[in-house]
């Protein structure tokens, strides 16, 4: 497959482990799935435990001024844990699922809302303008949406545009390429894309098959995307995640698409 060209507004993004990346996009500054506790089991009674492997390159406090949290989930600790409900309280807005916008309600107040499929909120860009954030599907396991929701819950991804600005996609924990083509149908071309990947596995749910997508699957959606531009998060620094880099690596060389990865160590400066 013949390269792309390169975004023709490239955005820095840097990837901190997990699911947790920091990018500057229109002039705000906004933060994926906000994860920085340390190593160790994590998880709930009644639920199935997470094991945190590998601590986050970095801590809330050298990422600077966040302008908005972009929230797939608040039900999971590999998602939301309690470093970062602590960053929410300093944040002006987070985004999430409209469950996740009730729950957290009760302590963020205004400062968090809650977003239903292709719901849109605009915010005002300090040079002048607006970006649009819209809510997208996302499906957190393998199956019927119904089928998959009463197990893992509700999930949201989003997708960002502003005039003169690059489209931006980020995924959250969606495993299926369906929700992808239907958010390619209405809002493609992508020019980058945060993809949530790992092929995190928990043996007792859904016959151990994966709960976000495969590397097979993330080079699979970058193509019926047509995204110019891949940085790959929720790959690392959890047990249950059972594709990495390597992986990743090579599905993307397999399917033509080695010049779209971008690992996200761009240095984003307070």
């Amino acid at each position: 497959m013949s390269s792309l060209p390169a975004t023709s507004n490239p955005f820095p993004v840097r990837a901190v482990g997990g699911p947790t990346a920091l990018f500057e996009y229109g002039g705000l500054r906004f933060l994926t799935d906000p994860t920085f506790d340390g190593p160790g089991d994590y998880g709930r009674p009644g639920r199935p435990g997470l094991t945190k492997t590998a601590p986050s390159t970095c801590t809330p406090a050298d990422l600077g001024p966040i302008d908005v949290v972009l929230l797939s989930h608040d039900e999971h600790a590999d998602n939301l844990d309690t470093s970062g409900r602590a960053l929410l309280a300093g944040v002006p807005l987070t985004l999430t699922t409209p469950g996740g916008g009730e729950r957290l309600g009760d302590v963020l107040g205004e400062k968090v809302k809650g977003l239903a499929d292709w719901e849109s909120v605009v915010l005002d860009r300090p040079d002048g303008g607006a970006i649009t954030v819209t809510a997208v599907p996302a499906v957190h396991g393998p199956g019927a949406r119904e089928e998959v929701e009463p197990v893992t819950g509700e999930v949201v991804g989003f997708v960002l545009t502003g005039e003169g600005l690059p489209t931006v996609y980020v995924s959250g924990d969606n495993a299926s390429l369906d929700a992808v083509r239907e958010i390619a149908d209405r809002l493609a071309p992508i020019d980058t894309a945060l993809l949530f990947a790992g092929a995190p596995r928990i043996p007792v749910l859904f016959d151990n098959q994966p709960l976000v997508l495969n590397s097979a699957q993330a080079a699979e959606a970058t193509q019926i995307l047509g995204a110019r531009r891949v940085v790959p998060v929720h790959y690392d620094s959890w047990a249950h995640f059972t594709e990495g880099r390597d992986e990743l690596e090579a599905a993307f060389a397999a399917a033509g698409l080695a010049d779209r990865l971008d690992w996200g160590r761009q240095s984003l400066v307070p």
